[in-house]
């Protein structure tokens, strides 16, 4: 949780005052359900890491059977990364892990903080199951949430899918949403390879600037195509490389939404020639951190793809 720090800036509270509001907060909801607090660790968001997804999922895991449903309280910046990672690493997942968070600061008059923490509470309270992201007004899958606003209150989309659901004076879920409650035991699938690189194409982007990164240790790439996954001419070399060393590559679109498509142009086919992996209708954090999540678990480059165009939990719709 955030707080003003000597220079008007927001930085990061101590335990002890992040406890107190909690607890402040934890009396409003008192009358909807027995809840318990845990602190876990508190960063900003953005010096979120891995090692800290793995301590959430041990957190929950270590809990799993006191409780009917978790709520994270989580920073909003990169928080649609570690509901995509969570939505891989709990596997069998029969509860709701729900995320929320604020746009304007928990102490303030104004904040959005105590709506969704309430709204939050209340999806975790539902007959669902699997990692949500509730925020404003909307119910969305971990694994399809994206960031798409830096300060207005409706922070999170649903990408290239319909949320779960929708919170005004009630709350309707999705009619197809099936994933319900279910008594299975969770199993957890812990480990991420952190040398994965990002990285957006641009027109006259020399093709040395990603064979040279293959050279730095890097395991796996995520490329950010045009339209539907398209890549120029003079980067294929790149992607025959990156082949020839066994060095996946993933490719997605850097349109906000939807899907690649690439073999509707020879710019794209090209690339899947030499071995491009499509991205399909994922979100870039989706992509990011399932690519990560199937290094860390040691999936061979030959079953990279399979993995990678697999369905876990309703992230990927590879239909074209």
């Amino acid at each position: 949780m955030e707080q003003l720090d000597d220079e008007g800036g927001l930085g990061i509270s101590s335990r002890a005052k992040t406890i107190n509001a909690l607890l402040n907060l934890k009396s409003m909801l008192s009358c909807m359900s027995n809840i318990d607090l845990e602190y876990v660790f508190n960063v900003d968001s953005t010096n979120m890491s891995p090692d800290l997804w793995d301590k959430i999922a041990d957190a929950i895991s270590s809990h799993y059977d006191e409780y009917d449903g978790f709520v994270v309280i989580h920073g909003t910046d990169t928080m649609a990364y570690t509901t995509s990672a969570l939505s891989f690493v709990l596997k069998d997942l029969g509860k709701p892990v729900v995320f929320t968070g604020a746009q304007i600061p928990a102490y303030w008059l104004e904040t959005d903080a105590r709506r969704n923490l309430i709204n939050a509470v209340r999806v975790a309270n539902m007959d669902l199951a699997g990692v949500f992201l509730v925020f404003d007004k909307s119910i969305i899958l971990g694994a399809r949430a994206s960031k798409i606003t830096e300060s207005g209150l409706q922070a999170f989309q649903s990408m290239n899918a319909p949320p779960v659901g929708e919170i005004r004076v009630h709350m309707t879920l999705r009619s197809d949403y099936r994933c319900k409650r279910h008594k299975k035991a969770l199993a957890l699938a812990k480990g991420f390879e952190t040398n994965v690189a990002v990285v957006s194409l641009h027109p006259g982007m020399p093709a040395k600037i990603l064979t040279g990164m293959l050279d730095d240790g890097i395991k796996g790439f995520v490329v950010r195509g045009y339209g539907t996954g398209n890549v120029p001419d003079e980067v294929l070399e790149f992607f025959e490389k990156a082949r020839a060393r066994k060095i996946p590559v993933v490719v997605n679109t850097q349109c906000i939404e939807g899907r690649t498509l690439m073999h509707l142009y020879d710019v794209g086919q090209q690339a899947l020639n030499f071995g491009a992996i499509q991205a399909h209708d994922m979100s870039v954090e989706c992509a990011t951190t399932k690519l990560m999540w199937a290094l860390g678990q040691g999936v061979a480059y030959s079953e990279i793809e399979a993995v990678m165009h697999q369905d876990f939990v309703g992230e990927i719709d590879d239909n074209a």
